[in-house]
């Protein structure tokens, strides 16, 4: 625990030099690319490829738990973001897959079938997927083959680069209403931590603010963790 939130302190001192420059969470465009409810209190966005092996991880490790505490109970709403790290190859032609079974209004079920591989793709197996998925095959193929989505795939990847991401996974926690401010920020999380890393900082934001008693004082505790920790966009 200690090895991983030295590592990410570490990198999130690039982060902390990012300027803001996303819209608050409220924004977001529900695409068919969002699990939980809409007015969820807080929004987790990932940036993530199909052939990594970290976002394999977080996906059958940690995001089984986060979606039973968090996202089914509605206190989280989580978002999906392509980050292909090459700009062809396997990992792009799965974002694309997973782009046209969403045409289909199967997107989750393509997601979930691409990071259960394990990570081992390769071209000639999608059209198979969707057939297995019962996707209408003539429209998933020329979706697929025609490379449909590519442009909406790659500016995913470029708002990942915003945040200050250059590899996957990347996560920001975010309010839903109202985006980051001084005293609410966006939360970088650059890696795929543990559970408890998330719930931490998922639990932290979630905790009803203290009330205020007297002259304002020099920040403390909690507050001042979350006011200085490099791990923070503002």
């Amino acid at each position: 625990m200690m090895m991983a939130r030295l590592f990410r302190t570490m990198a999130a001192l690039v982060l902390a030099l990012v300027p803001l420059t996303q819209a608050s969470a409220g924004s977001i465009i529900d695409d068919g690319r969002i699990r939980g409810r809409v007015d969820a209190p807080l929004t987790l966005i990932e940036y993530s490829d199909f052939t990594c092996g970290y976002c394999v991880k977080f996906f059958k490790e940690t995001l089984p738990r986060l979606q039973a505490k968090y996202i089914e109970t509605g206190k989280v709403r989580f978002v999906y973001r392509d980050y292909p790290r090459a700009d062809q190859g396997v990992a792009v032609e799965a974002a694309v897959a997973a782009r046209c079974a969403g045409a289909q209004g199967r997107y989750w079920s393509m997601h979930d079938r691409l990071f259960s591989s394990g990570g081992r793709l390769d071209s000639g197996s999608f059209k198979g997927y969707a057939k297995s998925m019962g996707l209408d095959q003539a429209t998933f193929a020329k979706c697929f083959d025609e490379r449909q989505h590519l442009e909406a795939i790659f500016q995913d990847r470029q708002e990942a680069n915003r945040w200050g991401f250059h590899g996957t996974p990347g996560f920001i926690l975010i309010r839903t209403v109202g985006g980051p401010t001084g005293k609410e920020p966006a939360i970088a999380i650059p890696g795929a931590f543990p559970f408890e890393e998330f719930a931490e900082e998922i639990d932290r934001m979630l905790a009803p603010a203290p009330r205020s008693q007297g002259a304002p004082t020099e920040p403390s505790g909690p507050t001042a963790v979350a006011q200085n920790s490099p791990s923070i966009i503002h």
